[in-house]
């Protein structure tokens, strides 16, 4: 199984929370007035063609590693401000060069306030089957307070054109620990996604990173932000709430009603191997990690030379996979599989991983199903972190295993 991220990264204004790699573009062009999007807007336009240039390059890549694509997603940015044309392009030229197959699951990250109906049919018609829509709050102080550029009427406006094109593969992303948010604000923006019936929703937890407006006027755990006790709060709330309607917490941050998990970002969590194309994306292909240039000059640049993957990539060391298997796998609700760890990396050093994670079995935070309190580690079953509450503390776990290894 193959799968494709697509970086889109422009963006009316950057989100005061934002550090991704993105190119503000604004809201009107200055001598139209028109809203800028990929229709009128050169330099949208402009950055297509690269990243189609880039497919056709990494392509042969493909070789050997088996065809089709079996899901593709369009993050950002803000992909609706691409053309129904743009995408309609991305996608033959993935289809052309890397092949899609007939039941792929093709996302793309949708703002309410960027797309009308016709819009939005016209993504379905070019193939896009599952859409997330950046909802992140339901109050309009909190949506002004995060830098976002839409209101709480966009948000319904746009789940109505959603739903008027038939699509029903809907998944909706909400912020917790906001800037001046409460309790009593984070239990409505649940109630309200709720009362929309997305087939999957993504409750994120504010992360204020230093680079970003955020971070250069808070400080974490420190007022207006909400304290560390609120947001666990926030956590066990979502958890409560959402499982109660229905979604399954199937990951960390993730909620879905049967049948509708995200096969894109559960290739991100099983650590197979997808591409990356656009300014910023990462592709993980044959064990290595190669992230390209984060502004648009740089990334041109690395596509004018026919920059390949495979050029820049590093070794990745059998630890590292570990690694990354444990910070990866122990996200999703089902855990990992024990004997399959110690085929990959040996039993001295899941051993080593089983030692450390003794203590938080205690606590309550790990568990090992079927349900196992001997302290001998089991030869089969699988090692989780339990859900809730592992999952709100599994950073400290996960530092944990990470500082055994350290020293390696």
């Amino acid at each position: 199984m193959l799968s494709a991220y697509i970086h889109s990264p422009f963006c009316r204004r950057r989100c005061y929370y934002c550090d991704f790699p993105v190119s503000v573009v604004g809201d009107k062009n200055p001598t139209t007035g028109d809203r800028i999007n990929g229709s009128n807007s050169g330099t949208i336009a402009r950055y297509v063609e690269f990243l189609c240039q880039e497919i056709r390059q990494q392509a042969p890549d493909a070789s050997g590693l088996g065809k089709p694509l079996n899901t593709i997603f369009f993050g950002g940015g803000t992909p609706s401000l691409l053309a129904v044309a743009q995408v309609d392009h991305i996608l033959q030229t993935l289809d052309q060069h890397f092949g899609i197959a007939t039941d792929a699951e093709i996302s793309m990250e949708v703002d309410p306030g960027t797309f009308d109906l016709a819009q939005i049919a016209g993504y379905r018609a070019a193939g896009v089957n599952r859409v997330s829509v950046g909802v992140q709050a339901f109050q309009e102080n909190l949506l002004q307070t995060a830098g976002r550029s839409h209101t709480v009427e966009d948000i319904y406006r746009a789940f109505d054109s959603i739903r008027a094109t038939g699509l029903m593969n809907i998944s909706l992303d909400l912020i917790s620990g906001l800037p001046h948010q409460t309790l009593a604000d984070w239990e409505t923006s649940l109630e309200k996604a709720i009362a929309l019936s997305p087939a999957h929703l993504s409750c994120y937890d504010l992360t204020v990173e230093p680079v970003t407006a955020f971070g250069r006027q808070y400080k974490p755990g420190i007022k207006p932000l909400p304290s560390d006790e609120t947001t666990a709060e926030m956590y066990r709330m979502a958890h409560q709430v959402l499982t109660t309607a229905g979604y399954d917490h199937y990951e960390i941050s993730n909620y879905a009603k049967p049948g509708y998990q995200c096969r894109h970002n559960r290739v991100y969590w099983e650590n197979r191997p997808f591409y990356g194309f656009g300014m910023g994306a990462t592709s993980y292909i044959a064990g290595d990690r190669v992230a390209r240039p984060r502004k648009t000059g740089e990334y041109y640049e690395w596509v004018e030379k026919g920059e390949r993957g495979n050029r820049k990539k590093e070794e990745s060391g059998n630890l590292d996979l570990l690694l990354d298997t444990l910070m990866l796998g122990l996200r999703l609700q089902e855990g990992l599989a024990i004997a399959t760890l110690v085929e990959q990396f040996g039993e001295a050093a899941i051993a080593r991983v089983w030692r450390r994670l003794q203590p938080h079995r205690k606590t309550g935070w790990v568990a090992v199903e079927p349900k196992d309190t001997s302290l001998e580690m089991p030869i089969s079953g699988r090692v989780k972190l339990t859900n809730p509450e592992g999952f709100l503390f599994s950073n400290v776990v996960l530092t944990e295993l990470f500082e055994e290894f350290e020293a390696e």
